[in-house]
């Protein structure tokens, strides 16, 4: 009976530590979505109830989260590593941006549903939130006001990615030198 009850305290105390840092790494997740223009002002129970609907999916380095023309309905939120937006054209690919953490990819999908417009391709390992439309769907049942800021976060987000772009491709079109947009060649062909 005593190796039972020193088995059962020994058990207990792995399950409390396991559960610290489980509460741990919610909180630092909470506070990493927190941080963002898609979810700031987002309350952190609203938060934790979508953070425990979400996977976290891992992807090596030079690996893709996703390519360029998938069908998609889903974003995410880079907790550790890099990556590169790509966009392929005439067989080659271009890189339009560099991600770290904290950023966020896909979310044109969660918005349209539509195909990808870009690739992204993990330049180191990385770890990310994946966050999808049925997902957010369920945050809408739960709290729709809440729901209602993080769709307005998110087309804030994208209109002000917009008009990067738009700013990008007017100086361009001028020849403004500070205009020059580094593509940096990739080295990969497509069969076209």
């Amino acid at each position: 009976m005593a190796f039972s009850a020193h088995t059962e305290r020994r058990h207990l105390a792995d399950v409390e530590r396991h559960l610290a840092t489980a509460d741990t790494c919610i909180e630092a997740q909470i506070e990493l979505l927190q941080r963002m223009p898609i979810f700031g002002g987002i309350r952190a129970d609203v938060l934790q109830f979508l953070l425990g609907l979400c996977p976290v999916v891992s992807v090596p380095t030079n690996e893709f989260f996703f390519r360029e023309h998938d069908q998609a309905d889903s974003m995410c939120v880079l907790e550790e590593g890099k990556v590169a937006v790509l966009k392929s054209w005439r067989g080659q690919e271009y890189v339009l941006s560099i991600l770290k953490e904290g950023d966020c990819f896909g979310e044109m999908a969660v918005m349209d549903l539509g195909p990808r417009s870009a690739s992204v391709r993990a330049v180191e390992d990385c770890t990310a939130i994946h966050i999808s439309a049925a997902t957010l769907y369920q945050v809408y049942e739960q709290d729709s006001k809440q729901f209602a800021l993080i769709q307005m976060n998110m087309g804030r987000e994208v209109s002000r990615r917009l008009r990067e772009a738009d700013n990008r491709l007017f100086r361009a079109s001028m020849g403004m030198p500070e205009a020059d947009i580094e593509h940096v060649l990739l080295g990969k062909r497509t069969q076209g």
